[in-house]
């Protein structure tokens, strides 16, 4: 290596005026390697620039080429990998990375500590050395600037200390005065010698005066230490003034840190009070009740306007002081532990207070109205409980307080409630439906023969009024009646137009009268109990969502609710229990009427899907609309019970053998059925159950038109079918029911096929031209 460096000093640098310091072997990291020199150099010429320099063998090997130099005040940063182990990578960032490989740890070492000496040396700008040993990032020695008057003079260590020992630069000075002593010599150059001799004998002559002018100074010298003998005299006596001075002033900082430290605890004192005083003027804002929220609670009117008003702000009042949210640590202190202590003690007297005072109004409720009952016997309308439920109202906001904070006595008057007012609507309903009944069979003799019970003159009930809540379009949904014997009951009377509009009016009138009573009654409890409605519950459905798949598995069973999962469940079961008695005496009606004439089940078809399509609007899991769909479900089954009984009469008709037969009885019951029901449904929800029920007629009545045509023996088989299916199409395509059109075409081909064929076979040669004609008019 020192030959190589010998060789690029004496081909590269020398003759660009650069001193080479130190050199190392390297190659690019993660490349093909072509070994090339790191070179460390500074100029001879004056400022000093330093440089690192890249050096590669040419392509022929015999000689050193200068490739790229860089500026040492550019390295930002010398990153030596690791450094603990031995590792010969490092990277220089210049204007960008330069990764190398080093042919050995050592050069490397040696190559990076020579850059760190010459930056501490000659830039401003320190250059980071990262991952670099302490070891190699020695302090060179300083120099005093007599010896070197300028940085720039100074010699330079690098990786080769050699280079120190062997050469040496001159200051300016030195080499002033050495040109001047050559240029009085002027042998010095040709015969360097005997300029030598001369030099020292110069050198001996100087040293020799240089002794004598010591000597000659010795009395200075003197006199010298004399007076810094002097000075040491007067250090000591100032060190005595300070010494004291110093004690003067240790007492004065000793009380100086005593007066510190007592406004610090003064300070701290103040903070505290003012902490304290915060901490004391929260709990009082916070937890101090009121003296006449205190009386209102524990001696306030519950009976009186003003009174519940004082009682539910005194309520509200202790509430927030009984949740206020307390700091850290205020729970640990007696007076907050008694206060609240205070207030547990409040909340449960006045809690039980409340209840007391609610239940009986409760129980009152139900002897003050068993005297408005009896008005309510006569005529068919429900008692009004809106007087009440206004009443109760007062309390909605005490309620909600109680729900909050006493859930168990809230609870205890939910059953109460619950309890009293199911026995006060159990009365009033029965009486309401035992009226209805007479009313449909009109004396209570004939309410007798069907089996009824009870009179309008031994009516008792009870509950204070309502205001009936009024229905939405139900006057416009009521259809309208037509004369019709009976055909469904053939046992029963024949019963007259008026009886069957009057049935339907009842009808009418008691779901009338149930709905805004339960509609009431539901809004009252949401309002009163603070309980959410009109809130859709996944996965509910009422059994009149499927009432052609045959029996519902569904039934309330009022004395059990099921288990409450959300409030809207509690409103439901609330009603369930309540109003238990409805859904029973509803379908009790629905028998009575069924028996009375089995077409009235048409008429309570189409007004309970009216009424059940009324309450799913309104909330399709609510009591209401639940109990009418379930009642819908029996109203259905009598109304296909109904068809079917059509269609098992017709079966069963028979022709007598000697009489004519002309227009079948059950095709001219089917005319009239059809009248019947087209008038009744008339803008029915449920239009489809009719659809149906008429394919299932209009096919019994093709099948045993054909039976009895085969069985006559008198008439004509050509002449039976001819004249019923012609009577069929006419009726058909008078009341134009859509559903049958298909029916109707098949009525008419019938009609054409069957007179075709009588007029070809029963009459003869002699009515050809008709023949052709009747021919040429099926044709067209």
């Amino acid at each position: 290596m020192t030959a190589i460096k010998h060789a690029l000093q004496r081909d590269i640098f020398t003759p660009n005026d650069e001193r080479l310091l130190s050199i190392v072997n390297v190659c690019k990291a993660g490349k093909k390697k072509k070994n090339c020199f790191l070179c460390a150099t500074v100029t001879t010429e004056r400022p000093v620039q330093v440089k690192v320099v890249k050096v590669k063998k040419s392509d022929k090997g015999d000689f050193y080429k200068r490739q790229i130099a860089w500026a040492l005040r550019d390295l930002a940063v010398v990153d030596a990998k690791d450094a603990i182990k031995e590792n010969p990578e490092f990277d220089l960032h210049f204007e960008k990375i330069y990764k190398w490989v080093a042919s050995s740890t050592a050069e490397k070492n040696a190559f990076i500590s020579c850059i760190w000496k010459l930056n501490q040396r000659y830039l401003r700008k320190k250059i980071d050395f990262v991952n670099v040993s302490s070891q190699l990032l020695e302090e060179l020695p300083k120099v005093t600037e007599e010896s070197v008057p300028s940085g720039e003079n100074q010699s330079v260590t690098g990786g080769d200390e050699e280079a120190v020992d062997e050469y040496q630069e001159l200051n300016a000075r030195e080499e002033q005065d050495i040109e001047i002593m050559m240029e009085g010599c002027e042998y010095a150059i040709s015969n360097a010698e005997a300029f030598a001799e001369r030099l020292s004998r110069e050198l001996q002559v100087l040293d020799g005066a240089n002794i004598q002018s010591i000597m000659a100074s010795e009395k200075q010298v003197n006199i010298l230490m004399k007076l810094l003998d002097e000075a040491l005299k007067e250090v000591d006596q100032i060190e005595l003034k300070l010494s004291s001075y110093e004690e003067m002033l240790q007492s004065v900082k000793e009380q100086m840190d005593q007066i510190s430290e007592s406004n610090h605890l003064i300070h701290l004192s103040n903070t505290n009070n003012v902490k304290l005083l915060s901490e004391i003027e929260f709990l009082v804002n916070h937890m101090d009740l009121a003296k006449g929220h205190i009386k209102a609670l524990q001696e306030g009117d519950l009976a009186s306007s003003r009174g519940i008003e004082a009682c539910t702000n005194a309520a509200d009042a202790l509430l927030q002081c009984m949740n206020v949210a307390l700091r850290p640590g205020h729970d640990m202190l007696l007076a907050v532990k008694q206060q609240q202590q205070r207030f547990s003690d409040l909340r449960e007297h006045f809690a039980r207070r409340l209840a007391s005072h609610l239940n009986n109004v409760f129980v009152q409720q139900g002897h003050d109205q068993s005297s408005t009952l009896a008005q309510h016997s006569v005529e068919l309308t429900l008692p009004n409980h809106h007087p009440f439920h206004r009443d109760l109202l007062r309390y909605a906001k005490l309620m909600e307080w109680l729900k909050s904070t006493d859930y168990g006595k809230y609870e205890g008057l939910t059953k109460n409630y619950m309890d009293y007012l199911s026995r006060l609507y159990e009365r009033e309903i029965k009486d309401f439906f035992e009226v209805a009944k007479i009313k449909m069979t009109g004396t209570t003799k004939e309410s007798k023969k069907f089996g009824l019970h009870g009179s309008s003159g031994k009516l008792t009930g009870s509950t204070s009024s309502l205001n009936k809540l009024s229905v939405q379009s139900s006057g416009n949904r009521r259809s309208q009646s037509s004369s019709l014997l009976d055909m469904g009951n053939m046992s029963a009377s024949d019963l007259d137009v008026a009886d069957r509009t009057k049935f339907d009016k009842i009808f009418e009138q008691v779901l009338s009268e149930l709905e805004p009573l339960c509609l009431a009654e539901q809004d009252f409890i949401s309002k009163f109990f603070k309980l959410q409605q009109h809130q859709s519950m996944p996965g509910t459905m009422t059994e009149a969502e499927d009432l052609d798949g045959g029996t519902s598995s569904r039934q309330h069973n009022a004395g059990t609710p099921l288990p409450v999962s959300s409030e809207k469940d509690m409103i439901r079961q609330m009603m369930i229990k309540i109003f238990r008695c409805i859904e029973p005496e509803l379908n009790n009606l629905i028998a009575l009427g069924d028996k009375i004439d089995s077409f009235n089940s048409l008429y309570m078809l189409v007004k309970m899907s009216h009424h059940v399509w009324t309450a799913q609007n309104v909330d399709p899991a609510s009591f209401l609309s639940t109990t009418l769909g379930n009642v819908l479900v029996t109203v259905k089954r009598n109304f296909d019970k109904c068809i079917s009984n059509q269609i098992r009469q017709m079966e069963e008709v028979k022709i007598s053998k000697k009489s004519k037969v002309g227009i079948l009885p059950f095709v001219a019951e089917f005319e009239e059925f059809a009248g019947l029901a087209e008038s009744i449904f008339k803008n029915a929800e449920r239009r489809g159950d009719l659809d149906k029920a008429y394919t299932k007629l209009i096919r019994g009545v093709f099948v045993n038109v054909e039976k009895v045509a085969n069985e006559s023996q008198k008439t004509p088989r050509d002449v039976v079918m001819m004249e019923n299916f012609h009577h069929i199409f006419a009726t058909l395509s008078r009341l134009k029911i859509s559903c049958l059109e298909a029916e109707k075409k098949e009525a008419k081909q019938k009609y054409t096929d069957h007179l075709q064929s009588y007029v070809i076979y029963s009459l003869g040669q002699p009515l050809e031209k008709l023949n052709h004609s009747l021919k040429a008019l099926k044709l067209g």
